[in-house]
């Protein structure tokens, strides 16, 4: 959390160059955007990314939408088929959010992408937003502005209310004009709807020629094959191969270790691997190296992983929720369901 106060500055290139240091430094930055105003962090920085999850209270690490300032720069971090840049073409910037596979090599971090290699992409159509990314170069995670399961915010007020104290600085840019979220399509070997949103999923159809898939959820496949999606589609999303067992007090020969703390388990020397979320016991270092670990313990082609008990307070509480949905069993795929001809 900030150590000051919120800083509210009106928009203006001195308030653009705020933004731009505050997410440079790894701070969080609320500013407004055509849909509502969102709570921004540097997408490359994982560290910046759980402190706004934690800014947010959210209760889950899903995955983030991260916002460019053009097709240019959308187009290094993801890959494009042909509807995919039609859509783009035809409506950025703008309320629609695509989601791409991901580059080789993309910059955003694990934490922003919940360790999926696919990516959720938008280049809003307002002034403000736009003068922050442009100057700041980098992608932008930045979901509403509000703390998790309430109201959307469409002005610098409604942020201030919800965040001061959380985060370092708000960009006031007077009401955001749509006042609803974009609208979320997936478009990973076929375009289907992930969210309904400020852009009509008719005007999608026409553009397309073709009807739009609506994805919903199904558990009725043992085997959890299907598409990876994005901002809170799935029930579980990455998982490592290994096995996954949580709480663990001891260590068995042969499995890794997911620490939390200075104080290990009197048998790690059992383990494997040894990887530390936080030797301080910090939650939000915690979170910001949590895909990464996972990611490193499946290269190392773990059969079995011991996590540590993690306090399940603050962001905790986020931290012990996706390590539960990587122990599960992986029987959550996403559905496509035609609908009838839009019109």
């Amino acid at each position: 959390m900030p150590a000051n106060a919120t800083v509210v500055a009106r928009a203006s290139p001195a308030a653009t160059e705020q933004a731009r240091s505050a997410l440079s430094a790894g701070r969080l930055v609320a500013f407004p955007t055509e849909t509502v105003y969102g709570l921004g962090a540097d997408a490359t920085n994982d560290h910046a990314v759980a402190k706004l999850y934690a800014a947010k209270e959210r209760p889950s690490f899903n995955p983030l939408i991260a916002h460019v300032a053009d097709l240019a720069a959308a187009r290094r971090l993801a890959q494009f088929d042909a509807a995919a840049f039609k859509l783009a073409e035809a409506f950025w910037p703008g309320p629609l959010t695509l989601v791409l596979p991901k580059l080789r090599g993309c910059p955003v971090g694990q934490l922003a992408t919940s360790g999926l290699d696919t990516i959720a992409v938008r280049v809003p159509n307002h002034p403000v937003a736009h003068d922050i990314l442009a100057a700041l170069g980098k992608p932008v995670v930045a979901p509403s502005a509000n703390r998790s399961g309430r109201v959307s915010p469409t002005s610098a007020k409604h942020v201030q209310d919800d965040l001061a104290g959380r985060i370092d600085l708000i960009v006031d840019g007077g009401a955001s004009p749509l006042g609803l979220e974009s609208t979320i399509l997936a478009c990973l070997g076929r375009t289907a709807l992930l969210r309904p949103g400020a852009i009509p999923r008719a005007d999608i159809a026409r553009l397309l020629g073709r009807d739009i898939a609506i994805a919903t959820r199904r558990t009725d496949a043992a085997d959890g094959s299907g598409p990876p999606v994005a901002p809170g589609m799935l029930v579980s999303h990455y998982a490592p191969q290994a096995s996954l067992r949580m709480n663990a007090i001891t260590v068995a020969p042969g499995e890794a270790l997911l620490a939390f703390g200075a104080t290990l388990p009197p048998d790690a020397a059992n383990s494997r691997m040894i990887l530390n979320l936080s030797d301080r016991g910090e939650l939000i270092e915690a979170a910001a190296n949590l895909f990464n670990y996972l990611r490193q313990l499946d290269g190392a082609s773990i059969d079995s992983i011991a996590v540590m008990p993690i306090p399940a307070e603050g962001l905790g509480e986020a931290i012990n929720d996706r390590l539960r949905h990587a122990a599960a069993p992986r029987q959550h795929v996403l559905h496509m369901t035609r609908p009838q001809r839009a019109t």
